[in-house]
């Protein structure tokens, strides 16, 4: 998504005016939109209103906000702020930095994973959480998030695989080393059940 955004930049001669200078306009004929320059500042400027009159908007609050209600069990709630927030961070300018742009929407993506994972859509939480790897590949807890989507899911040999390619990056990783160790063992339990139900791995977040 980045990559795609940062092939097709191509700077823009634009005006800035209004509350804090927080709005844009053609540098020609200071107008929001403007057909001859064909040029559209519409949206980006609903953004900058949005954020200068909800202050409580801006990303790190709304996901602070789900975080709250997510440690109280609150995960649907969790989950609405958590998409208020990762649609803050595609929202950014182009010109801000590209690091800024993957840290910010892998975190929230990667909460977003963890509260549909507690609400059992586990396909969902695992198309969140191979977002996060793609976007932020060394990131252990994409990885983690990962190969718990796929337990729910009950695949539990591609779970492991999954943990142990987040290892490949931070091998010391407390949380990953738990959780394969606790998917090997499941595993040997399955495999000794003779085709019956392996019992379910704890959910650790």
């Amino acid at each position: 998504m980045q990559a795609r955004i940062e092939a097709d930049f191509k700077p823009v001669d634009l005006a800035v005016g209004g509350p804090g200078h927080a709005f844009a306009f053609c540098q020609r004929h200071k107008v929001e939109k403007c057909d001859v320059c064909k040029l559209d500042f519409t949206a980006l400027n609903r953004i900058s209103k949005i954020f200068i009159t909800n202050p409580n908007l801006r990303f790190t609050n709304t996901k602070d906000e789900g975080n709250a209600l997510y440690k109280v069990n609150k995960h649907k709630e969790a989950l609405a702020k958590y998409n208020m927030a990762a649609n803050i961070a595609i929202q950014r300018p182009p010109w801000e930095s590209s690091a800024l742009f993957r840290e910010e929407l892998s975190t929230v993506v990667s909460n977003r994973s963890a509260a549909l994972f507690e609400l059992g859509d586990y396909l969902g939480a695992l198309v969140d959480a191979e977002t996060v790897v793609s976007i932020r590949r060394n990131w252990p807890k994409g990885h983690f998030r990962k190969a718990k989507a796929l337990v729910g899911l009950g695949k539990l040999p591609e779970a492991e695989q999954s943990a142990s390619l987040g290892l490949q990056f931070e091998p010391n990783n407390t949380e990953l080393n738990s959780y394969k160790e606790e998917l090997q063992k499941l595993m040997q339990v399955q495999n000794g059940n003779d085709g019956h139900p392996a019992p379910a791995i704890s959910a650790a977040t």
